[in-house]
């Protein structure tokens, strides 16, 4: 039985990387790729290929966004593929819609074992992956994943850019938006967040697997 993919990741040289790795397995078909995540909604619309591998990080649209515009239309199983193993990355990739969460350090053989299992209508999580996972259970509340999870897109993305040090000017220079409309972003975090510092955006941040420590 052949598995039709798309394959959906901002980067010219992984997505080669992947087909090229796909092309190991004869049932495998590549239909499709795209490197944002508003492409990715198109071709899958276009080409409902069975499973869709989506990088987590992708710029028009993030692939969690993606996710959930595809996994609302029905037509296709998403795959979700990062170098993230954080609690809050896979809790919002699931929430999404993601029927599996493979990180990227992973082998050939564990995301064909992905790919099969999402086809068959089963669920798949990296071995790294279900740990995070297992512990955030152990120890709820260690992340503060719901709170990402109420967050909008590009409040996230301000967050992060808050996280590095830039200032709103310099965010609004690199969304090409107006420093009004950081400022407002900036006011919406700090009320949903209930934090009140930049200091503590940062750690929120950081604890939340935003960016790295």
């Amino acid at each position: 039985m052949q598995t039709t993919i798309l394959v959906a990741d901002d980067h010219q040289i992984v997505r080669q990387g992947l087909k090229r790795l796909l092309s190991k397995r004869s049932d495998f078909n590549i239909v499709a790729e795209a490197s944002d995540g508003e492409e990715a909604v198109e071709m899958a619309t276009r080409q409902r290929p069975d499973v869709v591998l989506m990088d987590i990080s992708m710029p028009r649209l993030s692939g969690i966004d993606a996710t959930r515009r595809i996994a609302a239309d029905g037509n296709s199983k998403v795959l979700a593929l990062s170098m993230h193993d954080t609690q809050s990355y896979v809790e919002e990739a699931l929430r999404a819609g993601a029927s599996g969460y493979v990180h990227k350090n992973a082998s050939a053989e564990d995301l064909f074992t992905a790919i099969d299992a999402v086809r068959g209508g089963e669920s798949y999580l990296s071995p790294t992956v279900t740990q995070q996972v297992v512990d955030a259970i152990a120890r709820p509340g260690d992340r503060p994943a719901s709170a990402v999870s109420a967050l909008t897109n590009r409040e996230r993305e301000v967050l992060k850019l808050i996280a590095d040090g830039l200032s709103s000017k310099e965010i609004a220079g690199q969304l090409g938006v107006s420093l009004k409309t950081i400022e407002s972003h900036r006011a919406n975090l700090m009320d949903k967040l209930d934090i009140h510092k930049v200091s503590g955006l940062v750690r929120f941040a950081v604890r939340a697997g935003l960016v790295a420590p």
